[in-house]
């Protein structure tokens, strides 16, 4: 292993390890104009319902970018209060690790909202169309 690569190893964790640095758009994320119609879309999905990431990127003009509707929600600043817990992985699933801290609070924030999630899943009833908002 050379120099450089034991550096990088040290600071970003081996492949593999699960300790990697953060991916973060270049620039200033508020004034990313594709980050901001998914926040918009993301603002506009009802209480009680769901949305999946590929339907918010289409909504928002960025079809087949669903990778990037999930960045938007990870580096989105706290100050927007985004209902991120509204937006759900292809079929309904909810995107995280079952046994991660996130999935459950994302699970126990739907069921708030009278959300029926099962074995990491949203129904169907829940699902929103979000070409009519």
């Amino acid at each position: 292993m050379t120099r450089r690569n034991r550096t990088h190893a040290r600071l970003f964790g081996a492949p593999g390890s699960g300790r990697s640095r953060p991916r973060r758009p270049p620039g200033p994320v508020e004034d990313n104009p594709a980050l901001q119609a998914i926040w918009h879309i993301v603002c506009a999905i009802p209480r009680g319902q769901v949305s999946t990431y590929g339907a918010v990127a289409r909504a928002a003009g960025l079809p087949g970018r669903a990778r990037q509707a999930g960045l938007a929600l990870r580096v989105a600043p706290r100050e927007l209060h985004l209902p991120w817990h509204r937006v759900v992985g292809a079929g309904g699933r909810i995107a995280f690790p079952k046994s991660s801290r996130e999935h459950l609070e994302q699970a126990r924030r739907l069921r708030a909202e009278g959300v029926v999630v099962r074995k990491g899943r949203v129904t169907a009833g829940a699902m929103t169309m979000l070409d009519e908002l």
